[in-house]
């Protein structure tokens, strides 16, 4: 049995460089949005991945059987991926980049309500639904309290940008649920993230052509976007994250992903010039509380002594 290492410096270095890329990918994307819409750069960049990955493949000597049984979910995680992206494209024309960090990852208390219903080994307890309820408390008050919006654009259109990020952690929540839940769980990690890009890559290239957003205008910024988002965010930061994955805690790691909005939110004010309302700053606190409690509630009762029975072995 393959025992999980608890952190140690290179795993939490790897961690904070990984929420950094994270959180900077929309700030990147929402950029570049005059030269190469989003959609239309999340489509190429699946694109490019996806052929990287089949080459990583490849090397392994790792096949892309139809027969083993992931077809149909893979299928369907490749949709939801999509779909997730899709989501995030549109919702970048409407609102700010670190809107959009905050809003689509909120996707661990989604998978962490669907993983309760569909495994009661994944049952949440009193620490995690402690943080489920602040993290909506805190999308209320950034919903309801909306103060100044970002300059390009109305307050509704902001509201209907951060909705759809909300929307798109859904999407991202549903993927890891169906993985979690299906015959995905046995395969390796290549092949799922396999499975995802290309449905990225079909979905958001029709898309893009659909709705008239397949222009390219192809400057320095623009290549070298496509480069970060290929090489970096859909390549190597997938490969590092699952090394990590079957080498340390999952619970542990999991704690880090409340620093992918922290970094979207500077990395947006700070590159793009974006306003951080402070409606929107209030709300966005508990909701990263509530991240943290969701995806570490399991360590915080082992190491602090919370009561908390319910709570599943992490």
């Amino acid at each position: 049995m393959n025992t999980r290492l608890d952190l140690d410096a290179k795993a939490i270095t790897l961690m904070a460089l990984l929420c950094a890329v994270w959180g900077m990918q929309q700030v990147v994307l929402k950029a570049t949005a005059d030269d190469i819409a989003p959609i239309m750069q999340i489509a190429l960049r699946s694109g490019v991945a996806a052929v990287l990955v089949g080459l990583v493949m490849a090397w392994r000597g790792e096949r892309m059987s139809l027969r083993d049984g992931t077809l149909r979910p893979g299928m369907l995680v490749g949709l939801l991926f999509g779909l997730e992206f899709l989501l995030v494209a549109e919702g970048l024309r409407h609102t700010t980049a670190s809107h959009m960090v905050v809003f689509l990852y909120t996707a661990p208390m989604f998978a962490a309500l669907g993983l309760a219903w569909k495994l009661p080994a994944e049952r949440l307890g009193r620490v995690q639904w402690l943080g489920i309820v602040l993290a909506f408390g805190g999308l209320a008050m950034a919903f309801l309290g909306r103060g100044t919006a970002a300059a390009s654009a109305l307050p509704g259109q902001v509201l209907w940008g951060d909705f759809l990020g909300l929307l798109g952690g859904a999407a991202w929540a549903a993927t890891t649920v169906v993985v979690r839940c299906s015959s995905l769980s046995n395969a390796p990690a290549t092949q799922t993230l396999l499975y995802q890009l290309i449905g990225a890559f079909v979905l958001l290239l029709a898309g893009a052509c659909l709705t008239g957003q397949a222009r390219f205008n192809p400057t320095p910024a623009v290549w070298a976007s496509l480069a970060f988002h290929s090489l970096v965010v859909s390549f190597a930061s997938f490969l590092v994250w699952f090394w990590l994955l079957r080498k340390y805690l999952a619970s542990r790691l999991g704690v880090f992903s409340f620093l992918t909005p922290l970094f979207g939110i500077v990395f947006g004010a700070w590159l793009l010039s974006e306003p951080i309302e402070a409606s929107f700053l209030l709300g966005a606190i508990p909701v990263l509380i509530g991240i943290v409690l969701v995806s570490g509630g399991g360590w915080l009762v082992r190491y602090h002594g919370f009561s908390n029975s319910n709570a599943p072995k992490l």
